[in-house]
């Protein structure tokens, strides 16, 4: 729409007459993006991005939708489908005929909104939840993932297909929990489950959506078989991931996934790495493919010629490499693909065969075939930062993406040590530099807060929940990885303010996503308790973490299905005691030669349960 539309004349000539357009990062305030999602998604029965909604000086929405088309879309729209100069014609007239009753509406819509929210996902009262939750439901979830299960590509229903690392990571714990978990879920289930999980991450990285030249993951895959991705990357998607595939690597051993595990942190630790500490947010899809051009392209900076390969690698390698990576003279992106004609003859990058295959076709050793692809690889992207035009960077330091980076990179610090102490060092750099740059820059000392995002400064927006719970979560990794007291003082002093500013003592003892004084919200939300009760450093917190268990209850079978993280924390109050305790107690020695060795190291969030005593 950007293109479409708010970069035409007549449209912004409307909006700017007609209306006061505001433009959010929803990212800085995904508050406000929950609001108008949940307006969007109960009155058109679907949401997405862009969202644009239309609201009442109040704040109040009127009506809202997601993508419409503009003028300068070169394509019909359906019959169905209105256009955006006729919203903004329609909803302008409305508006000032029938102000009154835009009101209105508005007030009943909003109304409906908080009496949905006041229902919530959690039980009606404090104290009104039972004894704990039925193990059954985990095994409902996984029936329900088994049964959405792709058992050819990997991964969960059809196109566009989207890592979920959450349905992974539920996947890989199932045979890491208690026995009477397993009892109910099943033996064959839990090894079905942790297979389903890994050969996922396996088709991942060898899909289109691995960027096999420069590192990382792309938000999401246009195909089911992973082989033609949106090419935007997140940092947050890639945190994620590092979290999964080193979990995958310590249940597996299996040394290609330790592979993705060096890969995703490579990306981490430079091309989103800020000098000072800190990780950026994410790149665009789009860029320009030669300098000098005048439009941008999707995957502009990822796709390649089979040309471009001959004159890059030479006649040895580029045979090899084009049938390693599925390079075609008329490329391998489907036209029914390709709505915009941008992928003629190019090809995404994309694993199909191995060394040894290869090297029985040519009629080499396998290992010639391995360093031929390693050489390879390398010039392929010397040629792309030389040639290309890298895509945008969006430059935003988020705390809560940042906790889920810093805590992924500790935790592979703390794996690697043992077998790789050169990686293992850098990994942890990266992860006290982001921890020290948000401590300075983003962490308030007097009043013991934290401020959302940094971008060239501070930024106004105060912390929400999500960043203290990802934070403390990360500082918890950070501290297994260096035992050093500092970090885990931090992560109790911001849960003891996380539970002052957000936890709703007075209701069902949830968390809301914002704070009592928040401004611009009409609404205050709560949000799911996974992250939450993770995060908990402090055995004085653990009856909050009860009672936001015991009194989930309403949707926990839906939380499950769209939140399964959820499952992890169940065991604090319903799967068992808790698994292991260290306290500071504990002898340094004693403590790194635990963590240190990969034999001892558990799978996020099994590993060890912390408390200051």
């Amino acid at each position: 729409m950007e293109r479409e539309s708010f970069e035409n004349e007549e449209i912004a000539a409307i909006l700017n007459e007609e209306f006061i357009p505001i433009k959010i990062d929803r990212e800085e305030r995904p508050d406000l993006d929950r609001i108008y999602m949940d307006f969007v998604q109960a009155t058109t029965g679907s949401g997405g991005w862009p969202l644009n909604v239309f609201v009442t000086p109040d704040l109040e929405p009127v009506f809202g939708g997601t993508y419409w088309p503009g003028p300068t879309n070169n394509k019909t729209a359906s019959d169905d489908q209105v256009d955006f100069l006729s919203i903004l014609d329609k909803l302008g007239k409305a508006w000032r005929d029938q102000e009154d009753k835009c009101r209105q509406d508005s007030a009943q819509i909003l109304k409906q909104l908080k009496d949905f929210a006041a229902e919530g996902t959690f039980g009606d009262r404090l104290g009104e939840g039972g004894d704990g939750l039925d193990i059954e439901l985990l095994e409902e979830a996984y029936q329900n993932f088994a049964s959405t299960f792709d058992t050819k590509n990997g991964g969960f229903g059809l196109s566009p297909k989207f890592p979920t690392p959450s349905k992974l990571s539920f996947l890989l714990r199932l045979s890491q929990y208690p026995q009477a978990v397993i009892d109910v879920v099943g033996e064959g289930e839990c090894r079905l489950a942790e297979n389903m999980a890994i050969a996922t991450l396996r088709k991942m990285a060898r899909g289109g959506i691995h960027d096999h030249i420069g590192n990382g993951f792309a938000r999401y895959s246009v195909t089911a078989d992973w082989s033609l991705p949106h090419f935007e990357k997140m940092l947050y998607d890639n945190a994620q991931l590092l979290h999964i595939y080193l979990d995958a690597f310590l249940l597996s051993r299996d040394a290609e996934l330790l592979g993705v595990v060096y890969d995703i942190a490579a990306y981490l630790t430079t091309t989103l790495a800020h000098p000072e500490g800190g990780f950026y947010s994410s790149e665009d899809a789009d860029s320009f493919y030669r300098k000098g051009d005048a439009e941008k392209r999707e995957g502009a900076f990822y796709v390649w010629t089979k040309r471009e390969f001959e004159n890059v690698l030479g006649t040895q390698a580029e045979p090899i490499l084009s049938a390693f990576f599925n390079v075609s003279g008329h490329g391998n992106v489907e036209p029914e693909n390709d709505s915009r004609d941008e992928f003629i003859d190019q090809n995404v990058l994309a694993i199909v065969s191995t060394p040894s295959i290869l090297a029985s076709t040519f009629g080499m050793k396998e290992a010639e075939v391995v360093n031929i692809i390693k050489d390879g690889k390398v010039a392929l992207r010397a040629y792309r930062e030389k040639e290309r035009i890298r895509p945008s960077l969006d430059d935003k330091i988020v705390v809560s993406w940042n906790g889920i980076a810093l805590g992924a990179l500790a935790r592979s610090s703390a794996v690697t040590k043992g077998f790789d102490p050169e990686n293992s060092k850098e990994f942890l750099k990266s992860a006290l530099a982001a921890a020290t740059f948000i401590k300075k820059n983003l962490y308030d000392e007097d009043t013991k807060t934290l401020y959302r995002v940094y971008r060239q400064g501070r930024g106004e927006t105060k912390g929400f929940a999500d960043d203290y719970a990802y934070l403390i979560e990360g500082l918890i990794d950070l501290y297994e990885a260096t035992f050093d007291e500092t970090w885990l003082q931090w992560a109790d002093d911001l849960q003891k303010s996380q539970i002052s500013i957000f936890y709703d003592t007075d209701g069902t003892g949830a968390f809301f996503s914002t704070a009592a004084d928040a401004t611009d919200v009409i609404l205050r939300l709560k949000v799911y308790l996974s992250i939450f009760v993770h995060s908990f450093t402090n055995s004085n917190f653990h009856p909050v973490a009860r009672n936001m268990i015991t009194n989930t209850p309403k949707r926990m079978e839906w939380t499950l299905l769209n939140r399964p993280q959820t499952a992890s924390a169940l065991r604090i109050s319903t799967v068992s005691p808790l698994s292991s305790m260290m306290t500071h107690t504990t002898s340094k020695p004693a403590k790194q030669s635990l963590v240190s060795s990969p034999k001892s190291c558990n799978i996020h969030g099994f590993m060890l349960h912390l408390c200051l005593v």
